[in-house]
């Protein structure tokens, strides 16, 4: 098991990690259409997870200017994202050791100056992405939510995306609304799906095939290709998430046992074992 810390000798790009024999990180996005389902929560405990498993795992916090991967951990950074974007320090000092064994580049909250993605902000975060992708297994990035531009552009660098909704009406029409733009504009014919707040067994399989039908509806006509959601998993409505998340703790370190850090736990290894039968 990491600790969390990135190794010293670090490839500067994609290509001197080929050259030194060690592919980067495989980049994943997780992203969803409307706020409050709980993405942060998922971003954090899936890289718990997948830490558990012996992986190098770094969370990106790519919700420029409304992050709280921090308050999530209950870390109090010194330096984050803006910091190294704005030459105020380097990358190796913004990245800190989290609890769950994984590593975090936090991003600072409340910057007016990240509420779009100009051309510095674009190339400083793709940057960011390359000199830090040969260090780690995974590299997951937390967007904000919706289709900004901001979060747009976050979910274009990684290889695959995790849209996170709840059955809750509200959630489903943004997650459709995601699925897409993201379909449409990015050429993504895959996706996974998490389904969170799941109120009974079998119900992430439900929506899924709700979100299927109206993506075969009314997306696949239009596209080259038809687009395939895949359910990675479901949490169960969990009260003991809802008391990691007030202690300001992660789910599998505080309750491990609980139903939803157990789903968790699953679902990390359905990811590995797809991303490692993709290799």
């Amino acid at each position: 098991m990491t600790d969390g810390t990135p190794p010293a000798a670090v490839p500067s790009s994609r290509a001197d990690a080929a050259r030194a024999g060690r592919p980067r990180a495989r980049i994943s996005a997780v992203t969803s259409g409307k706020g409050g389902v709980g993405k942060t929560f998922v971003a954090a405990n899936l890289a718990a997870a997948l830490a558990r498993q012996g992986r190098r795992v770094l969370v990106l916090d790519a919700d420029l200017g409304l992050a709280n991967l921090d308050v999530v951990l209950n870390l109090y950074p010194k330096l984050t994202l803006h910091d190294v974007f704005t030459g105020k320090c380097s990358l190796d000092e913004a990245l800190l050791p989290a609890p769950g064994g994984f590593t975090v580049l936090l991003a600072g909250s409340g910057m007016v100056e990240y509420s779009r993605m100009t051309p510095e902000v674009r190339d400083q975060l793709q940057r960011v992405i390359t000199e830090v992708s040969p260090r780690f297994d995974h590299v997951i990035l937390d967007t904000g939510a919706g289709i900004s531009d901001v979060v747009l552009y976050a979910v274009s660098l990684a290889d695959d995306v995790l849209v996170v909704a709840t059955p809750e009406p509200t959630s489903l029409t943004d997650a459709y609304a995601t699925i897409k733009v993201l379909a449409t504009t990015q050429g993504r014919r895959q996706m996974h799906v998490l389904v969170n707040q799941a109120r009974r067994p079998g119900e992430g399989r439900v929506v899924r095939q709700q979100l299927q039908a109206v993506v075969d509806r009314y997306v696949a006509p239009s596209l080259d290709a038809p687009v395939r959601l895949d359910l990675l998993g479901e949490l169960p409505s969990d009260p003991s998430v809802r008391e990691a998340v007030l202690r300001r703790q992660l789910l599998l370190e505080s309750l491990p046992g609980a139903p939803a850090a157990i789903a968790m736990v699953g679902i990390a290894t359905r990811l590995l074992a797809q991303l490692d039968g993709t290799r």
